[in-house]
């Protein structure tokens, strides 16, 4: 279960892939490239 400040970053991240990118974005998607980013920077 996810906070829900942090659920809703998450979907305005989301929000911004769709745009940027040509087909779906799913939410699934969007949690594990900003796990993978934040571990990267770790």
């Amino acid at each position: 279960m996810l906070d829900d400040d942090v659920g809703q970053k998450l979907r305005a991240i989301q929000a911004k892939m769709i745009q940027t990118e040509s087909g779906a974005v799913s939410f699934s998607k969007v949690i594990n490239e900003t796990l993978r980013k934040g571990i990267k920077n770790k």
